[in-house]
């Protein structure tokens, strides 16, 4: 009988390495903390044969190879005078629920409370996370790094603000956030602190818009885009603490606009 015991043993641990997990606050995250492997199944990654080209084969099921992806290249805007500010309503005590290194960048997740709203709908804030570089463009320039604020409404559609970083004055805001790390591949840390999470948002908020997709697998469209024009500052050190724990070059490449239309506020 012991052959068959062990057999058990094994299923039940692979079972088990095969499970995804998704903390407090994500469910519907851009990026889920998964299993990098899974019974020898290939995932998804940033280079080589798991790589952005490969999103579409490898995720079954996904949107990966749709028409209206992102990131692109902000490029033959058009200003739209139509265009409202940005109603966030971030206060000035936004409670960090915890941090997560998922295997493809560092992810701070929220408790409720913290929304913008559009087109009269809330969308709550459920967490952000870096990619460096910066996935979007702008006029072709590509930034060191950028913030991804993701945020859903109770309909399950997404709306994401995109916050440019540029090297020069310290953060302290980033000093804040770094005081969490490092944090292994895998590992999540319980935060419970409250941040002012305006500090991370420019003080001039004019903005592109367009509607494309999540970066990542499942590369869902139909995700409202806003990118600030402004980006913010953060020193060397602070960008090389965040690069050290995450997947060199964690960004996809710019997609097709396919005829899409990309607006800019005044």
């Amino acid at each position: 009988m012991k052959p068959i015991y062990t057999s058990l043993f094994v299923v039940f641990t692979l079972l088990l390495a095969c499970k995804e997990t998704t903390k407090p606050g994500s469910e519907q995250s851009e990026h889920q903390v998964t299993t990098i492997e899974s019974h020898g199944e290939k995932h998804w990654s940033y280079s080589g044969e798991t790589g952005p080209e490969h999103w579409e084969e490898i995720e079954k099921g996904s949107e990966c190879g749709g028409k209206f992806q992102s990131p692109i290249n902000v490029v033959n805007y058009d200003e739209d005078s139509k265009l409202q500010p940005l109603k966030i309503s971030y206060s000035d005590s936004t409670h960090i629920h915890d941090v997560v290194n998922n295997g493809h960048t560092i992810q701070y997740n929220f408790d409720s409370g913290d929304y913008i709203t559009l087109h009269n709908k809330k969308y709550e804030l459920k967490q952000f996370h870096f990619h460096e570089p910066a996935e979007h463009l702008i006029d072709g320039i590509r930034y060191p790094m950028v913030l991804h604020l993701v945020h859903i409404n109770d309909a399950g559609q997404y709306a994401v603000l995109a916050v440019m970083a540029k090297e020069g004055k310290s953060s302290e805001a980033f000093d804040f956030l770094e005081s969490h790390l490092p944090i292994q591949v895998g590992e999540t840390k319980i935060v419970d602190i409250a941040f002012d999470m305006n500090l991370n948002l420019p003080v001039t908020k004019s903005y592109f818009t367009y509607t494309g997709s999540l970066t990542t697998p499942p590369c869902s469209e139909g995700v409202e885009w806003f990118i600030f024009k402004e980006p913010i500052t953060v020193s060397l050190e602070q960008v090389i603490a965040l690069r050290k724990l995450m997947p060199l070059n964690n960004y996809r490449d710019e997609q097709p606009h396919n005829g899409r239309s990309v607006k800019v506020s005044n």
